[in-house]
């Protein structure tokens, strides 16, 4: 299959566009809670983070705080015969890039904290560090096996307040062919099990494209 097409959008980078079919959804969502505190697990170029940063400042016609946790070091499937396929330090220079246009866009303050470890280091520091219930959006789309996504999920709601929406990417992700699916390298069966534990605190937004999950924490 050949390389996607480069996407640039005004002054940003980005190499491929992951996002923007996510748009109509996400659009409904901000523009009515208007969140101003938001984590993102796994940001690569920063498509979905740049994004945030031009809606939320729009929408809430406030100062935002984005916190984006990622290595930057890519995942499995960046990987190809044990090789790194994507270059990822020069994708962290795109993201850094990209975040700087973004923040320059906005009259409204973006202040955007990397948080550069992996997700069951960062999450738990900013527990430790008195963020419990602190965001209005969390987005999940960092790991997708399936133990690192219910991890990312558990911690992340206690991060999250009643009445903040968290947003799982690919729902139905898989390297794999139908029928030959390793259940430990998807998402979906770590997202099934935390909604189905958590289903009397959380809500799902029901008629939205499956390819993401939306949900809604509506009780500690």
């Amino acid at each position: 299959m050949p390389e996607p097409t480069n996407v640039k959008t005004g002054e940003y980078e980005f190499t491929r566009d992951w996002f923007s079919q996510n748009v109509p959804v996400w659009r409904q969502i901000i523009s009515k809670d208007k969140p101003t505190k938001i984590l993102e697990i796994g940001s690569l170029e920063g498509r979905s983070t740049c994004w945030i940063i031009e809606m939320c400042t729009e929408c809430a016609q406030a100062d935002i705080e984005v916190y984006c946790v990622d290595t930057w070091e890519g995942g499995i499937e960046h990987q190809k015969g044990g090789q790194i396929e994507t270059q990822m330090s020069e994708v962290e220079r795109r993201f850094d890039h990209n975040i700087s246009i973004a923040r320059s866009k906005t009259t409204q303050v973006a202040s955007v904290r990397k948080i550069k470890k992996y997700s069951n280091h960062g999450l738990p520091e900013l527990l430790a560090a008195g963020k419990h219930g602190y965001f209005d959006l969390i987005y999940i789309d960092g790991s997708h096996q399936a133990p690192d996504v219910l991890t990312d999920a558990v911690m992340s709601f206690q991060l999250l307040r009643v009445g903040g929406v968290m947003i799982f990417d690919d729902y139905l992700w898989s390297m794999d062919k139908p029928g030959f699916q390793d259940v430990l390298k998807m998402p979906k069966p770590a997202i099934d099990a935390f909604l189905n534990i958590f289903q009397r605190k959380m809500s799902i937004f029901f008629g939205a494209p499956i390819g993401q999950l939306y949900t809604r924490k509506i009780g500690n």
